[in-house]
């Protein structure tokens, strides 16, 4: 009887993976070709690179013109005295897109984009990992009671990538906790779509996937790990486009063929060593990692995937090499990049 049920399951599981790799050569429903470019931007990342994140977001606005913008918003500056809620900045970052008709996704939670990932003030620092997720809860209350009347407001994103237990300084995955948030969210605003994150090379998706109305993917191709890089140097992961279909098609057989999928990070920005960790600001751009033909290459590579919205990543190093060492090439490219959106 034993051996009769491992049977079974052999043969099931030898089923499930002839279907995984008939699924991998068909295009998925979701990848119906790249409509739209857009950036991620960071305040507190052009200002970790000494620039006027500002000067940095408006001229991103005026002069790139992105139809759609991700917004992290950060409990450490929000909240940085316990209850004391400060919008101020990111009144500025909605007022001046909405200005422009520009799209957002705000991002909330403790953990959003950006090392250390998660970021939490001072005075909550040392609580216990509970009462963080408790107090960070009032947090996302807050913000979207705040900005769910705006227009330029489309989706909001509840953390980021919340299911990677190995990157960034932050508590082990809770999906309880991301369920928790995400009623919230639906709650006091349940007009707008929920989206869901996760790696694009180092996840199954599933767990993002099942808890978003949307779901969102990252895009990296030539990386920097403080683990194994020292010994093999920068790791190009040589996955082909149709990877990402195949991990589509997965999530369509889960959930459906009207699960969005959309690309929230396409790298456009060099990952050296130490770049994220505060250690060092490599502004290298002739990186392995990204250099002008990568930064192309990476633009085709999105294409050939075909998910309809893409998020560039990496708009504040550009910015920081046409202002600081007068190389524009990076911002130009994402400029024509962009301007093929359809809007």
């Amino acid at each position: 009887m034993r051996f009769k049920r491992l049977t079974v399951i052999l043969v099931l599981v030898l089923i499930f993976v002839i279907a995984v790799l008939a699924f991998s050569l068909k295009q998925p429903p979701s990848a119906t070709g790249v409509e739209r470019w857009g950036v991620t931007f960071s305040h507190q990342f052009g200002t970790y690179l000494g620039i006027d994140w500002r000067e940095a977001y408006i001229a991103m606005l005026d002069e790139l013109k992105p139809p759609i913008v991700r917004l992290p918003f950060y409990w450490n500056d929000i909240e940085k005295d316990e209850g004391k809620f400060d919008f101020e900045i990111y009144d500025f970052l909605v007022d001046e897109a909405e200005k422009r008709g520009v799209e957002l996704t705000l991002v909330v939670g403790i953990r959003v984009p950006r090392w250390p990932e998660c970021h939490i003030p001072l005075w909550a620092e040392n609580l216990p990992v509970a009462e963080q997720k408790e107090e960070v809860k009032d947090v996302i209350v807050a913000v979207v009671e705040r900005y769910k009347q705006r227009k330029s407001v489309t989706t909001w994103q509840v953390e980021n990538e919340p299911f990677l237990p190995f990157f960034g300084e932050c508590p082990p995955p809770d999906g309880d906790q991301v369920d928790e948030e995400i009623k919230i969210v639906r709650f006091l605003d349940p007009s707008r779509p929920v989206l869901v994150t996760d790696s694009g090379e180092l996840s199954t998706w599933l767990s993002a996937a099942k808890r978003g109305d949307i779901f969102g993917t990252t895009m990296y191709r030539i990386v920097w790990s403080n683990t194994f890089s020292p010994y093999f140097g920068f790791i190009d992961y040589h996955l082909p486009p149709k990877f990402f279909w195949l991990k589509a098609n997965i999530v369509h057989l889960f959930f459906g063929n009207d699960k969005r999928i959309i690309n929230v990070e396409l790298q456009a920005e060099p990952w050296n060593a130490d770049f994220y960790q505060g250690v060092s600001k490599n502004l290298d751009a002739n990186s392995p990692s990204m250099n002008l033909p990568q930064f192309y290459d990476n633009i085709e590579y999105a294409r050939d995937v075909g998910f309809p919205d893409v998020y560039l990543w990496g708009v504040e190093w550009w910015y920081v090499m046409k202002k600081e060492f007068d190389d524009p090439r990076f911002w130009e490219a994402a400029k024509d990049v962009i301007a093929t959106s359809s809007h």
